[in-house]
C-alpha cells in the first residue's frame, strides 16, 4: 500500500485515493481472472480459451443488465441498442486501445483493435446467428422462410457509415497535417478527441431523433 514497485525494484509513485477505491471495486473480478492460466501454460492456448469464455459470459451480462436498464428507463430498444448495450459491450475494447495507443511505438494496435472487435461483431456475431437459425429453420420440417423485420436499420446504418467516413477523413488529415494518426501536441490531441466525441453524440442524437419519429426522414 505504500506504493508501486516496477520490475526493477524501483519506486514509482504513490498510490491515489482513486487508484485505491479502483482497486476495491475491480477486486472481486481480479480474483475471478485469476482462474486465467498463465499465458506461458501450454503456449497460452488454455489462457486465451478461457479467456473468450470470460469475455463472453461477461459480455452477455453487460447485455442482459443495458437491456434491463433500457426496459426500467422506458428507452426504445433501437436507442438502448446504440447506448447502453453499445457502450457496455465496446467499453473494454475503449481500455484496450487506450491502452496500445499509450504503450505501442505505432497506432496500427489502437486502431486495428477497434476495427478489429468490429468485424468480429458485425461478420462473425450476426453472422453466425443467422446462419445457425436459417438451418434451423431447415431441419425444423416447417418450411418456413427465416426473416427478420427492421425499423429504423437502414437509416442508423447510412448515418453510421457517413460518421465513420469522416472519422477516417480525420485521420488522413492528422496524417498529412501532424505527421501520424496518434500523438502531437496537445491542442491537437484534445482536437482531434473532441471531434471523435461530437461525432458519436451526432450519431446518437440524429438515430435517436429518429428512433422516435421526431425526424422524418426515409
Amino acid at each position: 500500500m505504500g506504493g508501486e514497485v516496477d520490475e526493477g525494484g524501483g519506486r514509482r509513485r504513490s498510490l491515489r485515493i482513486g487508484d485505491l477505491i479502483m482497486h476495491f471495486i475491480s477486486l472481486f473480478w481480479k480474483v475471478l481472472f485469476s482462474l486465467v492460466p498463465p499465458r506461458f501454460f501450454c503456449s497460452g492456448y488454455p489462457a486465451f480459451l478461457i479467456s473468450l469464455i470470460f469475455i463472453g459470459i461477461l459480455t452477455a451480462i453487460v447485455e442482459q443488465v443495458a437491456s434491463l436498464l433500457g426496459c426500467v428507463w422506458g428507452i426504445k430498444k433501437a436507442v438502448a441498442g446504440i447506448t447502453l448495450v453499445a457502450m457496455g459491450t465496446s467499453l473494454p475494447d475503449t481500455f484496450a486501445s487506450r491502452s496500445a495507443a499509450i504503450h505501442d511505438d505505432s497506432a496500427d494496435a489502437a486502431i486495428g483493435n477497434v476495427t478489429g472487435s468490429n468485424s468480429v461483431n458485425v461478420f462473425l456475431g450476426l453472422g453466425l446467428p443467422w446462419m445457425l437459425a436459417v438451418v434451423w429453420k431447415m431441419v425444423d420440417g416447417k418450411g418456413e422462410p427465416f426473416r427478420v423485420g427492421t425499423l429504423y436499420l437502414e437509416f442508423s446504418v447510412i448515418l453510421f457509415v457517413m460518421v465513420a467516413c469522416l472519422a477516417i477523413l480525420t485521420l488522413i488529415l492528422r496524417r498529412v497535417l501532424v505527421g501520424g494518426e496518434l500523438g502531437g501536441s496537445s491542442i491537437v490531441k484534445y482536437s482531434t478527441g473532441s471531434i471523435c466525441l461530437t461525432l458519436w453524440a451526432t450519431y446518437i442524437l440524429v438515430a435517436s431523433l429518429k428512433a422516435y419519429d421526431v425526424l422524418k426522414i426515409g
